[in-house]
């Protein structure tokens, strides 16, 4: 007799993280709890920021940890931690190790690919920072 496995799923609070923002209006908001989160790293963080429906920070995660310059990233990995925290929205952010954080042409196909994901998931992505010496916002440089 074949036996299957059950599985049960669940989301681990892995610490906590100060901030005096709790609720994101603009990505100049953003950017200073990104930059707190990744600090100084020498290698590409892809990471999420898990927002209810008033847009108010409920968590974080990193998804993906790359290289010096590229970090692959799949829209499944994405949307498990915002799933899983019943988030509505949720804001993409990266570091640029190089400290440019010019968007590449990679960034915008991947932001376009997980943005078409989250229309069928019913989870809105708001925005992808890229943070370097400085940040870069997709959404106000018209790239969403």
């Amino acid at each position: 007799m074949y036996r299957i496995p059950r599985y049960r799923i669940q989301l681990v609070r892995d610490g906590s993280q100060a901030s005096e923002i709790k609720k994101i209006s603009s990505p100049q908001e953003v950017e200073p709890v990104c930059r707190a989160y990744l600090g100084e790293l020498d290698r590409e963080h892809f990471c999420v920021l898990l927002l209810d429906t008033k847009n108010q920070i409920i968590g974080i995660n990193t998804v993906s940890i790359g290289t010096l310059d590229t970090s692959l990233v799949h829209p499944r990995e994405i949307f498990k931690p915002a799933i899983l925290a019943s988030a509505a929205g949720i804001i993409l952010f990266h570091n640029h190790p190089s400290g440019d954080p010019t968007p590449s042409r990679e960034d915008t196909e991947v932001t376009k690919r997980i943005i078409e994901a989250g229309k069928i998931l019913g989870i809105t992505v708001l925005d992808h920072i890229i943070v370097g010496d400085t940040f870069s916002s997709l959404k106000e440089k018209g790239l969403l």
